[in-house]
């Protein structure tokens, strides 16, 4: 099943590259079209050319042979072929299972802007919404999440991190009901995340920053435990309301990747 599943995996990235190739205009790439040019677009040894690759192996990786090329080359080929951002990471999708370092879709808005407005639009709502970054720092926060979890306007802006307010804030242990559940599931769930990090020196910096300040983040974080966030509820002990369970919801979009905002509703 695996093996089929790579085939036709193979075969979608050849078709979408020949369908790319054939649209592209030769003139543009330095190559004047003459009576002789029978082919649409690029030909095979063109876009190899340009891409820094042999006519061979492009022509092998069209044809959904078994080459494994690697990001740099991926992206070598976004270039030549002139692909949107949309068709980048839709070529490695298809060529790595996943996006290796995403970049801004286009559109109007920035991703940072985007997260700042859908913030802002929630700031009269009476639960909290979170814009979390891939490291779990903390971008943004309506005022809700002031009264459900800290005035994070106080923390030095190094220390507005969500995992690190977890384990080492004296107010994440009185406002949460479940404190060790919560803040072992975000080690685990950061520990997923930081797989798909491509600066793995900026992770590490951070687990040995980590480990110093918290002795439970160096025993949880050797636990090896991986958990992907989801969809669930949470217990807090709001000053006004006593023990509450909202449910949090992320919400994720190729706009602000890898950022996620965190909807809180009533359980």
């Amino acid at each position: 099943m695996i093996v089929r599943t790579n085939n036709i995996r193979r075969s979608e990235l050849g078709r979408f590259l020949r369908s790319r190739r054939e649209r592209c205009n030769p003139a543009e790439s330095g190559f004047p079209r003459g009576p002789r040019r029978r082919s649409q677009g690029l030909r095979r040894e063109e876009v190899a050319m340009l891409a820094g690759v042999s006519p061979t192996w492009y022509t092998y990786l069209e044809q959904g042979r078994d080459i494994r090329p690697s990001p740099e080359v991926v992206d070598s080929l976004a270039r030549v072929l002139c692909l949107s951002e949309d068709e980048r990471r839709y070529v490695h999708t298809l060529a790595f299972g996943h996006v290796v370092r995403p970049q801004p879709l286009d559109g109007e808005l920035s991703g940072a802007e985007l997260l700042k407005r859908l913030v802002a639009a929630a700031e009269d709502d009476p639960y909290p919404v979170l814009a979390v970054g891939s490291h779990g720092d903390l971008l943004g926060w309506n005022r809700a999440a002031t009264d459900w979890y800290d005035d994070w306007d106080v923390l030095p802006e190094e220390e507005r991190n969500l995992v690190r307010w977890l384990l080492t804030a004296p107010a994440a242990r009185e406002r949460l009901v479940d404190w060790a559940d919560e803040a072992r599931d975000a080690v685990a769930v950061w520990r997923a995340e930081s797989a798909r990090c491509p600066d793995v020196l900026e992770v590490d910096r951070r687990v040995r920053e980590l480990g110093r300040v918290s002795a439970e983040f160096r025993l949880w974080w050797d636990e090896q435990t991986v958990r992907e966030r989801r969809s669930r509820t949470r217990r807090f002990r709001h000053p006004e309301e006593g023990v509450r369970e909202l449910r949090l919801v992320p919400l994720e979009s190729p706009e602000f990747a890898p950022a996620v905002v965190l909807a809180h509703l009533p359980a």
